[in-house]
């Protein structure tokens, strides 16, 4: 057999050679290890996770229907189960078992427990904006929201406008903090702002009669409304006062992690399995046996779909 060697020179070989070339070959690539891939020098978050097996999620303890305890103080919701989808991910990176493990944060201390390296990944309900993007990174978007009110049923309450001399509590360590405040001396409503720690402290201020509107994402009020059975009391009203997107959030400046979480997203939506993990929190009965009813918006549909898409 002829073939054409480096310099463009006619050269021959035996049949047999190229039988032994061939069978060398297929040796050799079935000696290398599966995982062969996964030989490349770690940096940052992940390098970190290879070195101790760990990967270090956290979850907020009552932003119901993104991450909540259960009856039996297991950490649970939409966002830890899209977290798991990425601890997969990592371990398939990595060509190894990854262990999780799990620490409560709050509004307040997400950020700092994200850059120090406390955790490396946080499963709740953050809004991803441009300022917060200064100091963090962002999965892709997992849910589509914005502000509305939960008021007392009675309270005549139902809109923004209706807030003049009224007192509304919001939850430190949220975009509504500022935002809100902002958007009442803008339209000129002379409101009175007082905060709590977090969102269960919110809503026991609103409960408890010390104040007459609670200003956070519907979706978050209504999963409490759900959660705490309260519906019979309480009331979501009024038009969006802002809009937010939701993702999970890891450290700035990781392009290598960054790249897995968003492999991650592009998996999970070009199966659809999204559609199921949606369903389970948002149209299915919670741990509670209350239901949000809350399909899947068009907006947020599309944004899935085009995130699965294979890349170019």
């Amino acid at each position: 057999m002829t073939y054409l060697d480096g310099r463009g020179m006619l050269r021959c070989c035996s049949a047999a050679a190229i039988v032994a070339t061939i069978i060398g070959g297929v040796t050799i690539a079935q000696a290398q290890p599966s995982n062969a891939v996964f030989d490349i020098p770690r940096t940052g978050t992940l390098k970190k996770m290879n070195d101790s097996g760990v990967v270090r999620l956290g979850y907020r303890e009552n932003s119901p229907p993104f991450a909540f305890i259960d009856a039996s103080k297991k950490p649970v919701g939409y966002s830890l189960d899209l977290c798991e989808i990425v601890v997969e991910e990592i371990a398939e990176e990595l060509g190894k078992d990854i262990r999780a493990t799990y620490r409560p944060v709050t509004p307040e201390n997400r950020f700092e427990l994200v850059n120090s390296g406390e955790i490396d990944l946080e499963c709740g309900s953050t809004t991803n904006n441009v300022e917060r993007r200064k100091i963090a990174a962002f999965s892709p978007t997992m849910f589509v929201t914005g502000t509305k009110l939960m008021v007392r049923r009675g309270s005549g309450i139902l809109n923004f406008r209706d807030l003049a001399g009224k007192t509304v509590v919001l939850t430190r360590g949220t975009v509504h903090e500022t935002a809100i405040p902002k958007l009442a001396q803008r339209q000129k409503v002379a409101a009175k702002f007082v905060f709590a720690g977090d969102h269960n402290e919110s809503f026991e201020t609103l409960a408890s009669g010390k104040a007459d509107a609670f200003a956070n994402d519907d979706v978050q009020l209504y999963g409490m409304l759900a959660d705490k059975k309260a519906g019979s009391d309480f009331r979501v009203v009024g038009d969006f006062l802002t809009y937010a997107d939701y993702a999970l959030m890891f450290r700035k400046d990781d392009p290598e992690f960054a790249e897995v979480v968003e492999r991650a997203f592009r998996r999970l939506s070009g199966s659809r399995e999204i559609v199921a993990i949606y369903a389970r929190w948002f149209e299915k009965p919670l741990p509670s046996g209350v239901r949000l009813n809350l399909p899947m918006s068009p907006h947020l549909e599309e944004l899935f779909r085009v995130q699965g898409l294979p890349s170019d």
